[in-house]
């Protein structure tokens, strides 16, 4: 089955250059058995391509199913997965089979698969394995013969640094990568899902096909859709039910359209504050640094002018003092830490000459009494985290950036129980 074959029995509509590689990544990889992990903003259409490969597969006779791993409570999810025995758990009356024992013949998409527990990800990474699984409340291990497909709008590589998803599972499920692109970077396909949706709804709902002006149409290919293709069908369902008028103009549109959403570059004040201006943590990280370089760099100056031996030493350093506090500052430098500006030593380093130099350093005044044991600060932060949180470990391991079980294992080893 060719490409166009493939959109048009799967409803896919557009041509742009990246959806098509995607889709024909798909196509080829269809008739393997081998672990495929599909990439993409939500909305995008991830499950669309899950289905692909399943029904150009030797599998599509047998059974498929989708799974949204985020709308399963975590103390359940492995019941769902694997099943259980009766009696594992309160409430489990009856034995349950799971979905990896039921759709046995055929393929499972774990949508959001970021959002596994820790436990669940080991499971999982023993079917992918060795095609076992165990049921909860069971010692026996039972044999599966289905393909798993995942898909994430999450970078599972980041949450692996951050001990949030488990390295060795990253690179089983990784081994043949789709990437679906956002809408916003299918501009030349938006107009066309726009006109689709609009006959289809007005199919539906018996009413007259919207139509865009020019200048309607340039906002719908600007906008940034953070929703994506599902964003577009919504607002176009709620054009073909409350606007009564066949054409839509701009302002009508606008209407629909959150205003923060846009692909133009944002105007920022100059003094605006990194929340309000729209900073991401990267961005505010490299504006501390080019701060830090600027401040060094003057500093610097300030440094060589005393040292080519100026008359005028005192006025030098006090002209340049806002500089030498700002570089000692809270933000730059670490707390309590202070300027000294003195003459050089001429006794130590042998310089006699009659030009009087100026050393500037930087000192560190912590006390003396200060536990700067890493263990204690280690203590301390863990401390914070649980009074923050409440004493709910999941969220504090979130805010120390480590799993769960790390978090447990240190509480144990300080006693914070």
């Amino acid at each position: 089955m060719n490409l166009q074959q493939v959109k048009q029995r799967f409803g896919i509509i557009g041509n742009s250059p990246r959806l098509n590689y995607a889709l024909e990544t798909a196509i080829r990889v269809a008739p393997t058995d081998i672990t495929v992990y599909i990439q993409g903003e939500s909305g995008v259409g991830k499950e669309s391509f899950s289905k692909i490969i399943h029904h150009l597969s030797k599998r599509k006779h047998g059974p498929f199913i989708a799974i949204n791993c985020g709308a399963i409570p975590e103390g359940t999810i492995n019941s769902e997965l694997f099943g259980h025995e009766k009696g594992a758990f309160t409430g489990a009356i009856d034995t349950r089979k799971g979905y990896f024992e039921t759709v046995n013949g055929g393929t499972i998409f774990l949508d959001e698969v970021g959002e596994l527990p820790l436990e669940t990800q080991s499971r999982l990474l023993r079917i992918l394995e060795n095609g076992e699984f165990i049921k909860v409340g069971s010692s026996k291990s039972q044999k599966t013969d289905v393909r798993v497909i995942t898909a994430t709008n999450k970078d599972l590589f980041n949450e692996t640094l951050s001990g949030k998803f488990r390295e060795d599972l990253y690179y089983r499920l990784s081994t043949l990568p789709i990437v679906v692109p956002p809408l916003r970077e299918r501009p030349g396909d938006i107009l066309l899902l726009f006109k689709k949706f609009a006959f289809d709804f007005a199919e539906n709902y018996r009413t007259v096909e919207k139509e865009l002006s020019p200048e309607a149409e340039q906002i719908l290919m600007n906008y940034r859709w953070p929703g994506n293709i599902r964003q577009l069908k919504n607002v176009t369902e709620q054009l073909s039910i409350l606007e009564s008028d066949t054409y839509i103009d701009a302002d009508t549109l606008k209407k629909y359209l959150p205003e923060v959403s846009t692909t133009l570059p944002a105007v920022v004040k100059k003094d605006a504050s990194a929340e309000s201006a729209g900073y991401s943590e990267r961005d505010i990280f490299y504006k501390v640094l080019f701060d830090m370089r600027n401040d060094m760099t003057d500093l610097k100056k300030v440094v060589t002018e005393l040292l080519k031996g100026s008359q005028m030493k005192d006025k030098i350093i006090e002209d340049h003092k806002s500089v030498i506090n700002r570089v000692l500052s809270d933000d730059s430098m670490p707390d309590q830490t202070e300027i000294v500006i003195h003459p050089k030593d001429s006794d130590m380093t042998g310089d006699q000459g009659n030009e009087e130099e100026y050393v500037i350093e930087a000192e560190d005044a912590v006390g003396t009494d200060e536990n700067l044991s890493l263990e204690a600060k280690e203590e301390e932060l863990i401390r914070k985290a649980l009074l923050k949180n409440t004493g709910r470990r999941k969220k504090a391991a979130e805010d120390l950036g480590i799993s769960e079980r790390t978090l447990y294992r240190k509480i144990k080893h300080y006693g914070l129980e």
